[in-house]
């Protein structure tokens, strides 16, 4: 499979480290010194994007139009949902977005909405979140950790939104505390706190390989598809 890279900052080296060893090939690293108008799109069969929440869109747009699939890992774009859905209805497109492509987040996922779900009959805990990312990361709360959150809100009766720590609390909100520090790929912590006792999951991720190994399964996965997925449809 012929994979173009839109990004080539770490995690797109961290993608095309994983895609070289599953036998694929990098025919286009779009970048600032190699824009997006460089690349031989008949020289592509998927495309995945790690980039700016601010070209996100843009770049599913380009590639939809130029009838190559996209994986795309950027997240705090999700507003243009709809938007994004139109383009794949009017253009025969293919895109499968999703916040975390890391095959253990995913299990965490599923171990967040359970534990949620025994929760909810017990209203004396209180739901806390903390997620801790590198310093380059420019979104926050992470987009993993508003997926955690709205995945408690869809199982837990006292909880309808999230916000960020350092915002006035509601308390009907999940606070979200975001940290940014050097060299942390990602840690996500979901805590439950009573006057008894504390319940708390946690994900740590080591290095970028969780992130970069789900990203090449999704191209595989999306590579002849037409339609919108997610990662639930790749482990599915």
């Amino acid at each position: 499979m012929k994979i173009g890279l839109i990004g080539y900052g770490k995690m797109g080296k961290a993608i095309e480290a994983i895609a070289l060893e599953r036998g694929h090939q990098i025919t286009a690293r779009v970048s600032r010194a190699h824009p997006i108008q460089e690349v031989n799109w008949e020289d592509v069969d998927v495309a995945i994007e790690f980039t700016q929440p601010d070209l996100a869109v843009q770049h599913m747009e380009i590639s939809m139009k130029n009838h190559t699939p996209i994986v795309v890992g950027t997240t705090a774009w999700q507003q243009d949902l709809p938007k994004v859905n139109q383009l794949v209805s009017d253009l025969n497109g293919s895109v499968l977005h999703a916040s975390n492509f890391s095959v253990g987040v995913n299990i965490f996922f599923e171990l967040n909405q359970k534990l949620a779900e025994l929760m909810n009959r017990h209203s004396e805990y209180k739901v806390s979140m903390e997620e801790i990312h590198h310093v380059q990361k420019l979104d926050a709360p992470s987009g993993t950790a508003v997926s955690l959150a709205q995945d408690i809100i869809a199982h837990h009766d006292t909880y309808s939104s999230w916000q960020l720590s350092s915002e006035n609390p509601k308390t009907d909100a999940i606070s979200i505390h975001a940290l940014r520090e050097p060299n942390v790929p990602g840690t996500h912590e979901v805590t439950y706190t009573s006057e008894i006792d504390t319940i708390r999951i946690e994900h740590i991720a080591h290095n970028r390989t969780g992130f970069a190994l789900g990203a090449v399964l999704a191209a595989e996965f999306l590579l002849g598809k037409e339609g919108i997925f997610t990662m639930k449809d790749v482990l599915k």
